[in-house]
């Protein structure tokens, strides 16, 4: 299949690695070219690509904590060309219990989980709208629909994130911009491993215990891999997708058993 992805330009957010990594290494390898950005502009895993699908990535700075750095990073960006993908990947706050956290805390996890991303999109889907095609795909959690224990700011930041795209989806359907979030539930990424570990500690455990029980609860009976969470994503900013927008797509091996 043609994901007709050959003209496009994406702009991937958390790109040092994990999903935000994932997902920019598989936009590359259907074509598109891609800026990978993170608060380190790091892409070391890029080395690991073919040099013909890593040449199409280029790295970027942004910290998603400095709100005042972002406009004029993404403006400049925007002036080296049209950004017809965007995917919004904020990464994930400190682990711990809802009570106890401070106002202060939310705050600031809010400006960098959620108001970032707002602001973000906000100044680039105007462009999209201008050339009717656009693609918006923001990483949340499957929190969002069963919260997870010792997650709470999580659970409640990316539950807000989850009304905004559904709004945001149905403003913007009409001139050719699809907005989707994508769910993920337990991939094997360095968040899970670092959140296992934690995990490990709160309940005197190791950390292979608690992956062997997190998988042991999971229907396919294991923990997702960071390509399989990336094909769904690089087919949702494809010219096949034109059709699914405000939707939120779980993608976790049937963890979240609700229907």
């Amino acid at each position: 299949m043609d994901l007709e992805l050959t003209t496009r330009r994406a702009l991937v957010l958390g790109a040092s690695r994990g999903l935000g990594a994932a997902i920019a290494g598989t936009l590359a390898s259907e074509g598109a070219t891609v800026v990978a950005a993170s608060r380190s502009g790091g892409i070391g895993w890029a080395n690991y690509l073919e040099p013909a699908i890593a040449q199409r990535i280029t790295a970027l700075a942004l910290d998603l904590a400095d709100t005042t750095s972002l406009a004029p990073a993404i403006e400049r960006l925007m002036a080296d060309g049209p950004i017809d993908i965007l995917i919004n990947n904020s990464g994930g706050p400190p682990p711990g219990p809802i009570t106890g956290v401070t106002a202060s805390v939310w705050q600031r996890q809010f400006a960098t989980m959620a108001t970032s991303l707002f602001d973000i999109t906000a100044q680039i889907a105007p462009g999209m709208v201008e050339r009717g095609w656009g693609r918006i795909l923001t990483i949340a959690s499957s929190g969002v629909e069963q919260p997870i224990p010792n997650l709470g700011i999580s659970n409640t930041i990316r539950a807000s994130i989850l009304g905004w795209s559904k709004t945001l989806a149905n403003e913007l359907a009409p001139s050719g911009v699809t907005v989707n979030v994508l769910l993920p539930g337990r991939i094997h990424t360095d968040r899970v491993d670092e959140l296992d570990a934690a995990a490990a500690k709160r309940t005197g455990t190791s950390p292979q215990e608690i992956a062997r029980a997190s998988a042991a609860s999971i229907p396919i009976g294991r923990y997702g891999d960071p390509a399989e969470f990336a094909a769904v994503a690089t087919f949702l900013c494809s010219e096949r997708a034109s059709y699914v927008t405000g939707s939120k797509i779980r993608v976790d091996g049937g963890a979240i058993r609700s229907l």
